[in-house]
């Protein structure tokens, strides 16, 4: 597995969660349930896929990622900040007044960050105008979304969904972290996804489930897009909210709660002996 300086992806995935928990800890606010069901997507893409250059983050040929779920801000700083966008020690700012590490990210503030997120159903339809710049530039750069479950109730996805397979965007990938839960109760008791994959296969999209949390299945994944050419592809990562944490794990109130220092610790515990 690749990850840079002998660290392989899924140690790195390991030091996003245990980092994003002690910002939240810190900050005392976050969202560490999709915080640590999203970290070994994004330790994946920020150490394997993504064509980025840290020294030079608008880099006009960089692959483009943005972060839908933007409430998973946490994980997105702590993976920024690994991949050496900006110095570890920068995250203890995180949330505090006139930081630049907001709640949600900001693409004026923060290098890495490409879009404001955080309203949700607005990722997604960004990265679909991205994808059509860089085919109206004949451009080779790809662009990667990462949408959550639950907001793909809001309605602006689903046009820009049909839009993109109009437009045949094969250089745009959405990963849908499949963790079940949002804010306050299961996805299926909120508003139904279920046949999700059917859903995306008609709209047109080439679709690809695969284990959320294995990083060589990720690796393969998206070693290999398109899945199909013409089409954008979505993959949909079968992921378990708070992973990693027994006692946070596919606990729908973890959504939004913050650890407390006996509870820290012992998540720290666990995470340095996850398998």
């Amino acid at each position: 597995m690749h990850g840079g300086a002998g660290i392989s992806v899924l140690e790195r995935a390991r030091r996003i969660r245990r980092t994003s928990l002690r910002m939240v800890h810190q900050a005392r606010m976050g969202h560490p349930g999709g915080d640590l069901s999203c970290a070994d997507i994004l330790a994946v893409l920020f150490f394997h896929v993504l064509r980025l250059d840290p020294e030079s983050p608008r880099d006009p040929d960089r692959d483009r990622f943005v972060l839908s779920k933007g409430h998973a801000s946490a994980a997105l700083y702590a993976a920024l900040a690994e991949r050496g966008f900006f110095p570890p020690q920068d995250l203890d700012s995180y949330m505090r007044p006139l930081s630049q590490l907001n709640g949600h990210p900001d693409r004026n503030k923060v290098p890495g960050v490409e879009a404001n997120t955080g309203p949700l159903g607005h990722g997604l339809p960004i990265a679909v105008g991205m994808a059509v710049a860089a085919k109206l530039d004949g451009a080779a750069w790809r662009t990667f979304v990462l949408t959550g479950d639950g907001e793909l109730q809001e309605g602006s996805n689903w046009e820009a969904i049909m839009a993109a397979a109009h437009l045949g965007l094969d250089n745009l990938t959405a990963i849908v972290d499949r963790n079940r839960l949002q804010q306050g109760d299961a996805t299926e008791k909120t508003v139904a996804l279920e046949p999700l994959a059917e859903r995306w296969r008609a709209f047109g999209w080439a679709v690809i489930e695969v284990d959320g949390h294995d990083v060589d299945a990720l690796m393969h994944v998206f070693d290999n897009l398109p899945v199909e050419p013409g089409r954008p592809t979505c993959v949909i990562a079968r992921t378990n909210k708070g992973r990693g944490v027994s006692f946070i794990e596919d606990r729908v109130e973890w959504h939004h709660r913050v650890p407390t220092d006996e509870e820290l610790a012992a998540a720290l515990l666990e995470l340095e002996g996850e398998e």
